[in-house]
């Protein structure tokens, strides 16, 4: 089918010709100096690449040039996001699932998997718990079952969520990873007050995608693949795609993201709020030498150095599949969203690592620490773990946020709201290490907010955090 990036049909906005055609060029340029060096020095603008450009740059064997582009990804991740790192956490409501995917544990005909729904009450405790941690932020997970899981058991539960009070706690913000749905669906999960809806595309292939899903709604490529531009048409704005990095090639899976990208900002003019790059990982009857295309540590880096540079404007999330060293390097590459004190199990964060926990989890955790030596560790990275909310509290998403981000006004809410949700963080839970590294970090980077009179504002707020105030925003 003919490529249009404009088109609502996956088929010609995910096109495979022209995935085939743009990974025989990339392959063609990988030693084209001039070309590649054109194409850095171009993205310096932050501007952003097509999906054939960016496909070049990770095909580049030029060890030099690569050099350049990991110092470029720095450089425009410093530009846009500054050192914010913001956090969240995982909640996992029911692992009951009608689909056959053959690299999730929770597959219908899994049979050694204990199914586990979470309760309204039971969802409570999992919200106090993850309060007391700290967090504000969650992206709320569940198997795709309509009996178990229906969207009014979604809705209830973002309700609940939200309703809780707790010491000094509250959740912010709830975003959502659920299977596609309908436009009138989409539409109630606007009204109920989420932030970003997220979809993992898994892989762009519709050869291997359907191979892969062989029973169940999910086996459907056109209406997975297709769900973003309806959950636009219901109003949600923000939106966050991804692929599972080893399903399939991940030059295949990197060149589908780009154009999934493209798509989004060509048939709405906002493209993706988020990307994420979830690679396979062990899990419960789930052999990571299953894949035969997992994707090796060096590669993975530099996906994450060119997807950057190629959509310099959008979040990307590492998630607790990697360990500390590999999240560490993507982090000063790329990542400006991390989870913190992970569990992937159905009631985990009550449960903790109890053996019934372990057996419902999606996948294994490979960085395990708590979320305060998470925030510590950041610290004496040099980031400011950031628990803000505000642009979505405040109306700033979809083109508005967009905008902001690419004319590099967002600084002037961003830093402040990240030292001072930071600094609720240090006041509440913080152990004593963490509060000492992170007022040393506030004290350093106050002084880097561009306007003086947010900084001024920003300054008089961090006193009053102090004496107990809560919940201030730019």
């Amino acid at each position: 089918m003919q490529y249009n990036p404009k088109s609502r049909v996956a088929e010609e906005f995910i096109s495979h010709e022209e995935i085939v055609a743009t990974m025989e060029y990339a392959a063609a340029n990988r030693s084209n100096r001039e070309l590649i060096e054109s194409l850095i020095e171009r993205a310096a603008d932050c501007k952003g690449l097509s999906h054939r450009e960016a496909a070049v740059l990770l095909e580049c064997d030029q060890e030099d040039l690569n050099q350049r582009m990991f110092e470029l990804a720095k450089e425009i991740k410093q530009r846009l996001y500054g050192n914010r790192i913001v956090m969240f956490a995982p909640l996992y409501l029911s692992n009951y699932c009608i689909n056959s995917c053959t690299y999730c544990p929770y597959h219908i005909a899994n049979k050694t998997i204990p199914r586990k729904k979470l309760t309204q009450k039971e969802i409570e405790a999992e919200v106090m718990a993850l309060q007391d941690m700290g967090h504000k932020r969650l992206a709320l997970e569940a198997g795709e079952d309509p009996i178990h899981n229906p969207l009014e058991y979604i809705l209830e539960s973002i309700k609940t969520i939200y309703s809780v009070k707790h010491k000094n706690g509250a959740i912010r913000r709830v975003n959502v990873n659920i299977a596609a749905t309908t436009v009138e669906n989409y539409r109630k999960l606007k009204d109920a007050g989420i932030g970003t809806y997220i979809l993992f595309q898994e892989t762009y292939h519709k050869e291997r995608y359907e191979r892969l899903h062989p029973r169940g709604p999910k086996s459907n490529y056109a209406w997975h693949t297709e769900a973003m531009d309806r959950a636009m048409e219901g109003g949600i704005d923000d939106v966050g795609i991804g692929v599972l990095f080893g399903l399939e090639g991940y030059r295949y899976d990197f060149v589908g993201l780009m154009m999934h990208a493209e798509h989004l900002e060509a048939a709405f003019g906002v493209g993706p709020h988020t990307i994420s790059v979830p690679r396979i990982c062990p899990a419960d009857d789930i052999d990571v030498a299953d894949f035969e295309d997992a994707v090796p540590d060096e590669i993975f880096h530099k996906m994450v150095a060119v997807i950057r540079i190629a959509v310099p404007y959008t979040g990307m999330i590492i998630s607790t599949r990697e360990s500390q060293a590999s999240r560490e390097r993507v982090l000063e590459l790329g990542v400006s969203q991390l989870s913190g004190g992970s569990h992937t199990g159905v009631g985990g964060y009550v449960d903790g690592e109890e053996e019934q926990n372990a057996q419902t989890a999606q996948f294994d955790v490979s960085d395990t620490r708590t979320l305060d030596e998470v925030v510590a560790w950041l610290l004496r990275l040099g980031y400011v773990p950031s628990f803000c909310t505000a642009c979505y509290r405040e109306g700033r998403t979809g083109d508005r946020f967009m905008t902001l981000v690419k004319n590099g006004q967002i600084a002037n809410c961003c830093q402040p709201n990240a030292l001072m949700t930071l600094k609720e963080y240090l006041m509440d839970y913080a152990s004593p290490e963490t509060l000492r590294l992170g007022l040393k970090v506030i004290a350093e980077e106050l002084t880097r907010v561009p306007h003086p009179n947010v900084r001024r504002i920003a300054t008089e707020n961090l006193s009053r955090i102090e004496q107990g105030e809560r919940d201030f925003r730019f």
